[in-house]
C-alpha cells in the first residue's frame, strides 16, 4: 500500500533537517536515550526533544521504556514508504540521461566532422 500524501509529507519534512538526519544516523546504529543523542549534538534536551517529536509523528522513531531508560529507537518503515515514492521518478531520470548522453555523443560527432 503506498504511503498517503499527508504522510510523505510529514517523513519528507522530518527529514529536511539536517539535526533530525543526523538523529536517525546515530539511532541506525542502535537505539539511545534521548541524552545519548543531546551529547554528540551540541544542543539543548528541550531542543533535541522537539526535533524527536517531529521524527514521532512522522513514525521515523518510537520511543520504549526499559526500567528507568527511555529509549529512542529508529523506525525505518516509513523511509521505504519515501524511497518508493522517489523511485517513481528513477525512469524519468534515467530516459532524460540517456537523451541528454546521446545529444553529448552527437556534440561530439558533429565537432569531429568539422576538424
Amino acid at each position: 500500500m503506498a504511503p498517503s500524501t499527508e504522510h510523505l509529507d510529514l517523513v519528507f519534512g522530518a527529514l529536511a533537517d539536517p539535526t533530525r538526519r543526523a538523529i536517525l544516523e546515530r539511532l541506525a546504529n542502535g537505539d539511545a536515550t534521548v541524552s545519548d543523542l543531546v551529547a554528540p549534538s551540541g544542543y539543548s534536551q528541550p531542543t533535541v526533544s522537539k526535533h524527536l517529536k517531529v521524527l514521532e509523528r512522522a513514525g521515523l522513531v518510537s520511543r520504549g521504556r526499559d526500567a528507568q531508560f527511555r529509549p529512542v529507537r529508529l523506525n525505518a518503515a516509513p523511509l521505504a514508504g519515501a524511497v518508493n515514492w522517489l523511485g517513481t521518478y528513477h525512469q524519468f531520470w534515467e530516459e532524460s540521461l540517456d537523451q541528454l548522453g546521446a545529444y553529448v555523443n552527437e556534440l561530439k560527432r558533429r565537432a569531429n566532422e568539422h576538424e
